[in-house]
């Protein structure tokens, strides 16, 4: 299963940076890395070429025009760019665990997307990981229990660790609260949903429309929370100005039984379709 992890960033190298380490780190090496890169400077692209160079996977650099948040649209272009089998989504503030990518492998399954959860860091415990490049994607579960009793981070409990069983398909149609800082989906059943809307500009919800469109489809949900989580940086919020027409579009979907985004994956051409792409 030929497999791509999307990593949506936009000027937060040193961010960034701290993430691409955790790739470098993972159990399984066997994916390719693509930083989907919402209109960053030119600092950006030193990152991604300092890591490239590393050679340890390869990692495309997918980079759009600065036109305020469009998380959807830089995805669209990143899927586009990869004729992978399966696509892992997540953000260049979020930390891998040491097996996330082999966790998403390992419980990918035909009819089905995978949902995740991420680890809550502090303010101040955020800026030390950033500024001493502390290897947080390679901490013990003790490590982490230091860490949670330092107050460090918010939650501890995600950092359990489940097998695969039945009870990971208990909520096959639950969208609440899955977000595409840790979710993965089948290339094949994005294409057919047409990918991510891109009517959705500014933050929020556009994750949210992806899902529901995916369970309309027939496409239902797994859980892959208790095996694959990620370390979310701490970042200041952001404007919110447009989240009022994002939820208005989300609401109209919801009564809807629409499947295809408006604007989406097509607008990138046959190859998509095809499955051509750079790997």
């Amino acid at each position: 299963m030929k497999t791509a992890v999307i990593v949506t960033t936009y000027n937060r190298p040193d961010a960034l940076a701290v993430v691409l380490e955790g790739y470098c780190g993972q159990s399984d090496q066997d994916f390719s890395l693509v930083v989907a890169d919402d209109g960053s400077t030119e600092e950006t692209s030193a990152v991604v070429q300092e890591f490239a160079r590393r050679g340890l996977f390869p990692l495309a650099h997918v980079w759009q025009e600065d036109r305020g948040f469009r998380a959807a649209a830089i995805r669209n272009r990143a899927v586009a760019s990869t004729n992978a089998d399966y696509i892992i989504f997540t953000d260049g503030d979020c930390v891998p665990s040491r097996h996330f990518v082999r966790a998403h492998k390992r419980m990918a399954e035909p009819g089905y997307f995978l949902g995740a959860n991420r680890v809550l860091l502090t303010e101040p415990f955020t800026s030390r990981v950033i500024t001493e490049r502390i290897p947080v994607h390679a901490w013990s579960w003790m490590d982490w229990a230091r860490s949670w009793s330092r107050r460090e981070v918010y939650r501890f409990l995600p950092l359990v660790t489940l097998p695969d069983g039945p009870f990971r398909k208990w909520t096959p149609d639950r969208w609440e609260g899955i977000k595409t800082c840790n979710l993965s989906a089948w290339r094949n059943d994005l294409i057919r949903v047409n990918g991510l809307d891109e009517s959705y500009e500014g933050w929020g919800l556009e994750d949210s429309d992806l899902v529901i469109r995916l369970l309309h489809a027939g496409v239902k949900h797994k859980t892959a929370r208790f095996a694959a989580p990620v370390f979310h940086l701490w970042h200041r919020e952001q404007d919110r100005m447009t989240l009022p027409a994002n939820q208005k579009r989300l609401d109209d979907l919801l009564r809807s039984v629409d499947i295809r985004a408006a604007v989406g994956l097509d607008r990138y051409g046959a190859a998509v379709i095809d499955g051509e792409g750079r790997g």
